[in-house]
Parts: C-alpha cells; sequence; structure tokens
C-alpha cells in the first residue's frame, strides 16, 4: 500500500514539474506579443484628441475596428505612436497608423469612424421649388456632419433670399445644390452701369444681355457707346463696370 502511495506521488510530482515550464512557456510567449488592447488604446487616445482640436466644441464619436486576431507583432519596449495614415480623414471612415518606434519595430494601420455631430440648418416646413427661403422657414438642429457629403449651411443670412431649386420636405438637411442666388439681372433688361475711377462716380444706362446672379459677370451694351462692356453685378439692376 505504502508502495503505490510512492508511486502516485511521484507521478503526481512529475506532472507538477512538466505544467509548470508549459505554463512558463504560454505566458512568456503571450509577453512577447504586443496586445491589441495596447493598440487600440494608443489609436483611440490619438483620434479623441485629434477630433477634439480640429472640430472644437462639437460632440464626435470614435469607433475603432477589430484587429485580425491572427495579428502579432512583437511587444514594443518603447511607448506606442499613433499617426494618420495617408489620406486619412477626420470625418467618416478613415484609417489610423500605430508604430512602435524601436529598432526594427512595426507599424500596423486600424480601421475607424468618426461621427462629428454640429448644427445644421434645416427647411422648418415644406418648401416648393422657386420659393424664396425666409428666415421662418430655417431651424438648426443637431446632425450627423460625417453623414453630409454634399455640405450643408450653418449660417441663416447665407441662404435667406435664395430661390429653391426643388421641391424640399420639412426636416430636410439644407445643402448647396438645393438653392440658388436668385437672378439680379435678366437679358434684355434696362440696368444702371456705375463706374468708378478714384472719387469720380459715373452713372449711365444700358442692356443687359445676359441673365445674372450677385457677382456674375454679365455683357451690357451701352446706350451712350452703343459698345459691349463687362460688368458685375452688384444689386437688383446694377452693374459695375471698371474704367
Amino acid at each position: 500500500m505504502k508502495e503505490r502511495q510512492k508511486i502516485s506521488s511521484f507521478f503526481i510530482l512529475l506532472a507538477i514539474l512538466a505544467w509548470q515550464p508549459a505554463q512558463s512557456f504560454a505566458a512568456g510567449a503571450a509577453n512577447q506579443w504586443q496586445s491589441h488592447a495596447a493598440i487600440r488604446d494608443t489609436a483611440q487616445s490619438f483620434l479623441k484628441a485629434l477630433t477634439g482640436s480640429r472640430h472644437q466644441n462639437l460632440r464626435s464619436e470614435i469607433r475603432l475596428g477589430k484587429l485580425d486576431s491572427r495579428l502579432h507583432v512583437k511587444t514594443c519596449e518603447s511607448p506606442l505612436e499613433a499617426f494618420m495614415s495617408p489620406g486619412g480623414r477626420t470625418m467618416g471612415n478613415t484609417t489610423v497608423g500605430v508604430r512602435c518606434p524601436d529598432v526594427g519595430g512595426w507599424s500596423i494601420y486600424v480601421a475607424a469612424r468618426i461621427d462629428i455631430f454640429g448644427p445644421v440648418l434645416v427647411a422648418r416646413q415644406p418648401l416648393t421649388r422657386g420659393v424664396t427661403v425666409r428666415e421662418s422657414d430655417l431651424e438648426t438642429v443637431e446632425h450627423n456632419l460625417s453623414s453630409l457629403p454634399y455640405g450643408y449651411y450653418t449660417d441663416s443670412q447665407s441662404i435667406i433670399g435664395q430661390l429653391a431649386t426643388r421641391t424640399i420636405t420639412a426636416t430636410t438637411v439644407l445643402t448647396p445644390h438645393m438653392l440658388q442666388a436668385p437672378k439680379l439681372v435678366k437679358r434684355g433688361q434696362r440696368v444702371t452701369l456705375i463706374a468708378e475711377t478714384g472719387p469720380l462716380k459715373i452713372r449711365s444706362s444700358g442692356k443687359a444681355m445676359s441673365d445674372g446672379k450677385f457677382g456674375d459677370l454679365v455683357q451690357v451694351k451701352s446706350d451712350g457707346s452703343r459698345r459691349m462692356v463687362n460688368g458685375i453685378v452688384i444689386s437688383a439692376g446694377v452693374i459695375k463696370v471698371t474704367l
């Protein structure tokens, strides 16, 4: 009986001795590779600081893609560094790089999604095509700016007085292609020409040869000289020419 106990104790001791090196080897192998959590934390902190500086006072949400579980890179002795990849954006889908600055270090890229939320102008009520936008037609709401690739407005004064180029439903985010400046000059219209040279201002009249919005360059046939002159539309029926 005692002999059996000795044999059992011997095999148990062997099992313990065999288990300890195996555990040490597994722990050593695990410490050999950089943890994915550290890589993700570095990328997350970098993007949080970057979006905070570039999109001040705006709410942001950052989501990182998962790293491939088969990815193994050597544990970095130095602190990890993050950087924007070539062509990387600070809004929408992007990638951020994380590198180990050690000699013989490594660089990997982590997919990310950055959503920035800020105030934009929307239609308070339906707008029919051709209607002139009034201040009462506008409302400011918070919206995901990352989902607005065609632009948006934040200043109501920049669009009051513009015309809707299409029918716009209520709560729609207003974008530049939905609106256009009204025509201040129409082809064939009698217009006032203003020419300035120093303190001298000369007024004359003529006929517009094309339609024009504020800031447009149009041709005008001068009544006095019967010549064609070019001018800039500055207000309704008024064109500024250069002498």
